[in-house]
């Protein structure tokens, strides 16, 4: 359970050590060491691309495409060393998506014809989508780059005002804070605890102490259950929840911080008790009846997965793209100003509004949000952040001028669960909706996978997407893994990787949950004299069981680590290893690159040749838990792998680094 801090042991190395199995691999990444430039239409950019020891190609092809045409261009060795060579080559930014790839001609070796794109070498002529990508301007904020973000479910998180001397709603069914969430059905809406958003306020002490920088609210306008994704109106705050000043005030306190607020809008259904809906069945030559898409008035129409509650928008109709999408007046613009000022939009089931059989106006919605917002950027010079939840592949709705990222379940969650997943769990979970047990892969095919989901889009995308261990949709990751020891090892990848870091609330304290809405956990704060909750100290059990307090620990000495390590939070990535219990990685960034290591279980030592990394030593060394650094012969980092455990190490650059550029 230590993490021991410093110098690395020396030693010698373990018999059975194994090579960095991606080492041999050639290296291209669209962070900012290996492509240089500044990114605005119309510049050139200098693409790094180094080829290990080896392989000895006699020419490197850069091939891009503009304006749809294959333009090629002959790379320029610049470098030689003893393990490997630079090529640079240009990549110009004539096109707003400019995608570019490279050809290894080595004749005479066993691979004389080898191309590598964003998802690695193949010995095949590729198609485009898996080529690397670059936006020729990238207009996202700026401030997501250095994210630490909270998901809090406003009932669950804390409650400011004694619920007994709130009126609760005839749908609400009151509960006492600790106890245990209803697992499924009906009663998962209707479970009132009574946190509201003072009782986020409250404690923003503790979310600064955790290293949170942003909080996302899920719904907050006045709705009919607890999740209010099945609002009533986008134009109020629900009073359960404090009203619209409680709101002010909470974004307020965070901006007086210097945090922000991300919140929760649901584009593509509203609530059959909303007012639009309401006036659509009242009338149907009303204005609001062309919001829904009725197939027989009144009873007949669509809704979210044919759940009738829920009744989903038309996006044909312009009047609702102007009330809910376009300009200063609409629901989108509305809460990014002034009283509120809240930072960004995360879009519920984004990858299905407007969508509806034959209609497909997805890209539309997206565009129109991220216009109105470009306006209230212009208006109040604040950058803001629109993202969407995708369960899936959103790689071919992140191309164009709408979401700047997603949540990625198919990029970052899914996967990591795979390969963390409890290999003999108790009582199986199913597979987010594929009727079999969670699997249980090697590493290998893991990172295979991360790999070409990742190649399908711009790198400022997956920057710019959350990055969850677990959220209020799915089941709690300490469930998924079942143990400690390999909570903490996804805890690593999750502070670690490309994308926003979004804590689920509870995580951090060892929460479980075999579903969404049993994963939506109270947060024990311990009661004050007077019997409010305390605004920092906890109690010892939540609804789950014990308070895990050195999961905590290692949360916040993971938010440190990434605060102070650029790579880690702007860095491009390159993959060093991916065995079936061991998988590493490489954040590249000028200033320092910085080497991660994860493990599942023991496996046999992993031996790291200083200069295939482009170091010469290493600058700081975290190691948690059963990896230890040993150092043997001079030039190679040595990790010793006694069980699951993490690595997060500094890397000194090489001198010469990574070539001069002409």
């Amino acid at each position: 359970m230590a993490s021991r801090l410093g110098q690395a042991r020396p030693g010698a190395v373990p018999s059975g050590a194994v090579v960095g199995s991606c080492l041999a691999e050639p290296h291209h990444d669209t962070g900012p060491s290996y492509l240089v430039g500044h990114r605005v239409p119309g510049a050139v950019l200098t693409a790094r691309l180094w080829v290990p020891a080896g392989m000895a190609p006699e020419q490197v092809v850069l091939r891009q495409v503009v304006d749809g045409e294959p333009a090629i261009t002959l790379m320029k060795r610049v470098s030689h060393h003893e393990d490997g060579s630079w090529w640079h080559g240009p990549v110009r930014l004539v096109n707003p998506l400019n995608r570019y790839r490279f050809l290894l001609l080595e004749p005479g070796a066993d691979e004389p014809y080898l191309w590598l794109t964003a998802a690695g070498t193949v010995n095949h002529d590729p198609a485009d989508a898996t080529d690397f990508s670059v936006l020729s301007e990238d207009t996202g904020p700026d401030w997501v780059l250095d994210a630490v973000m909270y998901q809090v479910f406003p009932d669950r998180f804390a409650r400011h005002t004694d619920p007994s001397t709130r009126q609760a709603p005839a749908w609400a069914v009151p509960h006492n804070w600790l106890d245990e969430p209803p697992v499924a059905g009906d009663a998962t809406a209707a479970a009132w605890y009574g946190g509201d958003l003072d009782g986020v306020i409250d404690h923003l002490d503790y979310l600064q102490g955790l290293g949170v920088n942003t909080v996302y609210l899920t719904p907050i306008f006045q709705a009919r259950s607890v999740h209010r994704y099945d609002s009533v109106t986008f134009e109020h705050v629900d009073p359960l929840l404090g009203g619209d000043e409680a709101l002010e005030r909470l974004s307020r306190a965070l901006h007086e911080r210097g945090m922000r607020l991300l919140l929760d809008l649901t584009t593509n259904h509203t609530g059959d008790a909303h007012e639009w809906f309401r006036s659509a069945v009242a009338d149907p030559h009303s204005p609001e009846a062309s919001f829904y898409a009725f197939r027989k008035h009144p009873d007949d129409y669509a809704a979210w997965l044919d759940v009738p509650s829920l009744p989903k928008l038309d996006h044909r109709s312009s009047l609702l793209r102007d009330r809910l999408l376009r300009g200063p007046g609409s629901v989108t613009a509305r809460w990014l100003t002034e009283p509120v000022n809240a930072d960004g939009w995360r879009t519920d089931v984004a990858n299905m509004t407007g969508r509806f059989g034959q209609v497909d106006l997805n890209h539309q919605v997206a565009a129109d949000m991220r216009a109105t917002m470009a306006e209230v950027e212009a208006s109040t010079g604040r950058p803001l952040w629109l993202v969407a939840e995708h369960g899936h592949d959103a790689s071919r709705d992140l191309e164009g001028t709408g979401w700047h990222g997603t949540m990625s379940y198919a990029g970052f969650t899914r996967p990591l669960w795979s390969w963390l997943s409890d290999p003999d769990p108790a009582d199986a979970l199913t597979w987010l909706g594929i009727p079999t047990a969670i699997p249980h892969r090697p590493g290998s095919a893991v990172v295979r996978g991360v790999r070409s989901y990742h190649a399908h889009m711009p790198a400022t995308s997956v920057a710019r997407s959350m990055n969850l261990l677990s959220s209020h949709d799915t089941p709690r990751t300490r469930t998924v893994v079942g143990s400690r020891d390999a909570h903490l090892v996804a805890a690593t990848a999750l502070f670690t990787a490309p994308g926003v870091p979004t804590v689920f609330a509870g995580d951090e304290l060892g929460a479980t949950g075999r579903t969404g809405e049993h994963s939506r956990t109270t947060i024990p704060w311990a009661l004050a004299p007077d019997g409010t909750q305390h605004h920092t100290e906890l109690a010892d059990h939540g609804s789950w069981g014990p308070v895990d307090r050195a999961v905590l620990e290692r949360y916040q000495q993971l938010s440190a680590l990434r605060r102070a390590l650029p790579a880690l939070r702007r860095g491009g990535l390159r993959w060093v290893h991916a065995g079936d219990d061991v998988v590493a990685w490489v954040r590249t960034h000028p200033a320092g690159d910085v080497l991660v290591v994860l493990a599942r279980g023991a496996a046999a030592p992993l031996r790291l040749p200083l200069a295939t990394l482009h170091a010469c030593g290493t600058t700081a060394q975290t190691c948690f838990d059963d990896i230890e650094i040993v150092y043997g012969e001079a030039g190679t980092l040595n990790l010793s792998v006694l069980g699951p455990g993490s690595a997060i190490i500094a890397l000194t650059p090489a001198v010469p680094e990574r070539g001069p550029i002409h």
